[in-house]
C-alpha cells in the first residue's frame, strides 16, 4: 500500500457508495410520490433552470444519451409539464420550457429536495455537512462527474 492509501480508513468507497445508493433510492421513492421518476425530475429541474434549453443540451446536462431523452420529454409534454416550440434561431431544434403546471411541479420538486438533503445529513454537526459538501465536490469534479448529471439517468 502506498504512503497516501494507508491514511485512508478501508471501506472508505464501499461506504461513500453505499450512502450514494440509499440516498438515491430514498429520493426516487419520495418523487414517485408525486408521480415522477428522478430522471424526469431531474429533467424538470435543468428545464426549469434554462427555458429554452434543446433536447440535446438537457441529455448532455443529465449525462444520458440523447436518445433516452426524447421519451422522457414526450412523457413530460403529455403530461403537461414541458412545451416544446420550434427554435426560431435552429429550426432542427425545439425550445423546451416548463409550463405553469411544470413550474408547481419543480417547486414542490425542490421542496421534496431539501426535506432529503435535511434527512440524509441529520447525523451530521453543521459545520460537518459544510465539509462533506466541499469533499464530495472535488471528488466529482476530479472524477469528471457532469454537475447535473446522475449515473441513473444514463440508462
Amino acid at each position: 500500500m502506498s504512503p497516501s492509501s494507508d491514511a485512508v480508513p478501508p471501506r472508505t468507497a464501499f461506504l461513500l457508495a453505499q450512502v450514494g445508493a440509499s440516498a438515491a433510492d430514498r429520493f426516487q421513492a419520495r418523487v414517485a410520490e408525486l408521480g415522477l421518476s428522478a430522471r424526469e425530475a431531474g429533467a424538470i429541474r435543468i428545464i426549469g433552470q434554462r427555458p429554452g434549453i434543446s433536447q440535446r443540451e438537457v441529455a448532455h446536462a443529465l449525462g444520458a444519451p440523447p436518445s433516452r431523452i426524447v421519451a422522457l420529454l414526450d412523457e413530460l409534454s403529455s403530461g403537461g409539464l414541458v412545451d416544446r416550440e420550434r427554435n426560431e434561431a435552429d429550426r432542427r431544434n425545439n425550445a423546451l420550457s416548463l409550463t405553469a403546471e411544470g413550474r408547481a411541479m419543480l417547486g414542490r420538486l425542490r421542496a421534496v429536495a431539501e426535506e432529503h438533503q435535511a434527512e440524509v445529513l441529520a447525523a451530521l454537526e453543521p459545520e460537518e455537512r459544510v465539509a462533506l459538501a466541499a469533499l464530495l465536490q472535488k471528488l466529482s469534479a476530479g472524477t469528471g462527474l457532469t454537475p447535473d448529471g446522475h449515473p441513473g439517468y444514463r440508462g
